[in-house]
């Protein structure tokens, strides 16, 4: 009985799990959307600064990549929550 009482008394509540699972799908489509917007906005600045000056091509990569980098970081908080479920 006492085993029972123990398992009881550590499990989450029930939903819980779920709510972890909504958040980490909002985090990742919430990254994802604004990395899109980045992405769109640097690199056809990217193409435009380097359609002037061609050997700027490795800097303008660089920030592109920067951009990039916030849909990783949504990503990294989804696993977060998705083990915390």
């Amino acid at each position: 009985m006492a085993p029972a009482l123990a398992a009881a008394a550590t499990d989450s509540p029930p939903g819980a799990g779920g709510s972890a699972l909504i958040a980490a799908a909002i985090a990742v489509a919430g990254s994802s959307i604004g990395a899109a917007f980045a992405v769109a906005y640097t690199g056809s600045a990217a193409l435009a600064a380097m359609s002037e000056r061609p050997e700027i091509f490795g800097r303008a990569m660089v920030v592109v990549g920067l951009a990039e980098g916030i849909a990783i970081y949504g990503l990294i908080i989804a696993i977060i929550l998705i083990g915390k479920a």
